[in-house]
């Protein structure tokens, strides 16, 4: 059993063929598929797939991205959301410095107010960060410590996965682990332990190798599997395959 615990199935470029996508993916042996929202009505969108489906499961929040958007009604709304019995966490949050799509500042109260929200309907966090280390952490480690979450499609050092275990975060690997000059991620793998691990597709983007250059979807995400395999070795892939969606169960709580 493998589950992707990170993906957006419910996104606009998998319109005309969405059944068959989520076929190949169970075909590929991946049982449950988490897909994540990233605005309000983006969220909306992912309730509405993981209402059609026992074996999908949908998330809810505003990507940093969106930050300089999100109104109070748009946060109010994410709350109510939040509460349908499809949804497992609240996310994807945090902060994106690389892109800077909305002010810094912005970025940082959006994500102190949803992880507010997070804490009060007592969800795991699923937390965007790129090029933000040193605020994630900082906001983390005053907000969330020692509370349940997932920093997802980890790019970082073993140092930083370190810091994210320290907060007591899972870490979930993507595609990009496949990626040649991906090394220091790959290192970053042999940090986590297995039972802090867990592995994504963030499909449509960031397809692993042999698939890269084309749409990402859930059925690749054996070739992840591969790699951290190897990257655990002696683990076999049956071992990660288990443990991942052990912890994914645990964290998402998901039967």
């Amino acid at each position: 059993m493998l589950i992707d615990t990170h993906s957006h199935v419910h996104d606009a470029r998998f319109d005309s063929d969405r059944d068959e996508v989520i076929a190949r993916a169970r075909n590929a042996g991946v049982e449950v598929l988490i897909t994540v929202g990233t605005d309000l009505e983006n969220s909306r969108a992912a309730v509405a797939l993981a209402e059609q489906h026992s074996f999908i499961y949908a998330t809810v929040g505003g990507h940093p991205h969106e930050a300089k958007d999100l109104t109070a009604e748009d946060l109010a709304g994410l709350s109510v959301l939040a509460s349908h019995p499809r949804v497992v966490a609240y996310g994807e949050i945090g902060l994106d410095y690389y892109y800077d799509h909305s002010p810094r500042d912005i970025q940082r109260e959006r994500f102190k107010d949803q992880l507010g929200i997070a804490r009060a309907l007592d969800l795991p966090v699923v937390i965007h960060t790129r090029d933000a280390q040193e605020d994630t952490l900082a906001i983390l480690e005053e907000e969330w410590k020692d509370r349940p979450g997932v920093f997802h499609c980890f790019t970082g050092d073993p140092a930083y996965a370190t810091q994210a275990l320290h907060l007591g975060f899972m870490v979930s690997f993507s595609g990009i682990v496949t990626f040649p000059k991906a090394t220091e991620l790959r290192e970053a793998v042999q940090v986590v332990p297995l039972d802090r691990l867990l592995i994504e597709t963030d499909c449509p983007y960031l397809a692993p190798i042999p698939y890269r250059g084309k749409r990402n979807e859930p059925s690749y995400l054996p070739a992840v599997l591969a790699t951290i395999a190897d990257e655990k070795f002696p683990t076999s892939v049956q071992e990660i395959a288990r443990v991942s969606s052990a912890n994914a169960k645990k964290l998402f709580g998901i039967g």
